[in-house]
């Protein structure tokens, strides 16, 4: 197993982080000294910086609870590598599991990777499907942000017509403009959220009835990956509710990565509590 904590890769991931690290210093202090030419505030700066650092903290979360569902897999660097610099959990562990699955192995993440053609693979698979997005984005980033700036734009103008009205048949006519001139940016309102749902589906999907090898403990849906779903669901709609009753829009990014984190901490809870026939019950494995 030593293929996947070796040295070299310990080394090759401390040089790829600490050049992520020298980058985010260089345009820091790059942004700090045009925050002064620009006459800001010392005390403005400091809390630009402070609560910048503070957000990342939701994202630091996320990206452990999701280096700690694929180290056992493929071991700690490459998970490690990949969240650090670019990459979510919506990603990693697809790309893992289907790589993983393209081999013929259909255990997925929840078995420790034996084989380093297979680890090669994975690597290579999570490596490059993402890097496929910085590819694309010098030749769309700027078309599309026009079209963003011009869809909000047009928004802006029929909510405004909307409210100038006078009559009903001006009202019916703006809101047929309204329905033209809103294509583009309705179509970007829906089409995220989406395929954010589509992607959870998927992950939902699989903890309910998942199928896995039926000589491998804990490999298909059960009773565990329901607790943990359940857990998960659970904590992020109570956190939502607080949030938006209390108006604690700090809290809005520590909601998933909370539920991540309660939901693993259930799953290893009710592992320890309940009788071995009732945590260890699978119906698709």
């Amino acid at each position: 197993m030593d293929f996947k904590n070796s040295p070299a890769l310990y080394l090759i991931a401390g040089a790829i982080l600490l050049y992520v690290l020298a980058q985010s210093v260089f345009f820091l202090a790059k942004a700090w000294k045009h925050g002064k030419e620009l006459g800001i505030d010392k005390k403005k700066l400091r809390n630009s910086v402070t609560s910048s650092a503070l957000f990342t903290i939701p994202s630091a979360l996320s990206v452990l609870a999701t280096v700690i569902a694929l180290a056992p897999a493929i071991g700690l660097v490459i998970p490690w590598v990949r969240l650090s610099v670019l990459g979510n959990i919506t990603y990693e562990t697809v790309a893992a599991t289907e790589a993983i699955n393209a081999f013929g192995i259909t255990t997925g993440i929840s078995e420790a990777v034996t084989d380093p053609e297979v680890f090669a693979g994975v690597a290579w698979v999570m490596t490059i499907g993402i890097c496929f997005s910085l590819v694309i984005l010098p030749f769309v980033a700027k078309p599309l942000h026009k079209k963003f700036l011009s869809a909000g734009k047009k928004t802006e103008e029929t909510a405004e017509a909307k409210e100038d009205a006078k009559t009903e048949t001006v009202e019916t006519e703006k809101k047929g403009k309204k329905k033209a001139k809103r294509s583009f940016a309705g179509f970007i309102d829906h089409v995220t959220p989406a395929l954010f749902i589509g992607l959870i589906g998927a992950f939902i999907s699989n903890s309910i009835l998942g199928a896995g090898k039926k000589d491998v403990a804990l490999d298909g849906a059960g009773v565990l990956s329901v607790i943990t779903l359940a857990t998960s669901v659970v904590v992020s709609m109570v956190l939502e509710i607080i949030t938006k009753k209390f108006k604690l829009t700090w809290l809005e990014p520590f909601i998933m990565p909370i539920g991540m984190i309660l939901g693993m901490v259930a799953a290893i809870v009710c592992y320890n509590v309940l009788p071995p026939e009732i945590a260890m019950l699978e119906w698709r494995g």
